[in-house]
């Protein structure tokens, strides 16, 4: 089963210039792994197009995604933009529910219902994000959080035929820290999740649904974490904006893959 790694450039880089340079870095460098890997983008939405229409005309297996989207189609909703128009771009991911729209923003447990419900309606893959934060942990209700966060947030939630959804388990308190997730607790809390999932959901947690890991993840630590079948991938923040950095850390993901594929 191929790992996932979802680059989330979050607001970077400052201009289209250095997103296509940064874009360039990555991907056109030496870097032939995508066969072993999905690969997905999520740059700024001002980014999109320009790095959609390279990655085609270059023919790069790379798929894009969103960092978010409102939750209706159309409307009168100033300065927002919806899954729709995402689509109609060509990206295929769009991430909902990231601590940082929950703290900054405020994003609601409704809010993020909606928009993953109308993502995946529209035959976009949702990558929606979960997890608890430091005084939570030290309390040890992290699963109650987690389990009340998918409750919530996947509420008459489906998966339409062809599609599926990826959750990222992002503990709040590792995300831009350095402080990551042990390895071993981010694989007791996934398998959590992927029960709740298989239980709630009735779908098969390898075929339909993918959980990933996100919390400070980097070229060092990524492999510590994917080596675990349950672990089906990174969500990928501050590394994800350096070239070289991002390039050993697909490089170790690889790597990783390809010894489980000759272990089997």
């Amino acid at each position: 089963m191929k790992k996932i790694i979802i680059a989330n450039w979050k607001m970077n880089p400052e201009s289209a210039k250095e997103a296509e340079a940064l874009f360039k870095r990555v991907w056109l460098n030496g870097n032939k792994k995508q066969e072993g890997l999905d690969l997905v983008i999520a740059p700024p939405f001002i980014y999109l197009e320009s790095l959609l229409a390279k990655a085609k005309s270059l023919k790069l297996k790379i798929k894009f995604g969103a960092q978010n989207c409102f939750w209706e189609k159309i409307g009168a909703y100033t300065g927002e933009i919806s899954p729709l128009m995402l689509k109609d771009l060509g990206a295929e991911y769009v991430i909902a529910g990231h601590s940082e729209r929950r703290n900054y923003l405020r994003e609601s447990d409704e809010m993020i219902c909606k928009k993953v419900n109308l993502i995946s309606e529209n035959k976009l893959i949702p990558v929606l994000c979960v997890g608890e934060t430091l005084q939570q942990r030290q309390k040890g209700i992290q699963k109650n959080v987690v389990q009340e966060q998918l409750r919530k947030n996947l509420k008459d939630f489906k998966i339409h035929k062809g599609g599926s959804l990826i959750v990222a388990y992002e503990p709040v308190w590792a995300i831009g820290t350095g402080n990551y997730c042990k390895p071993e607790e981010a694989l007791e809390m996934i398998k959590f999740i992927k029960e709740v999932l298989s239980l709630n959901l009735g779908h098969s947690s390898d075929k339909d649904i993918k959980v990933l890991y996100g919390g400070s993840v980097n070229s060092e630590n990524v492999a510590a974490y994917v080596k675990y079948p349950e672990i089906d991938g990174a969500l990928v923040g501050g590394a994800s904006i350096k070239a070289k950095e991002f390039q050993k850390l697909i490089n170790e993901v690889f790597k990783t893959a390809k010894t489980e594929s000759a272990q089997k």
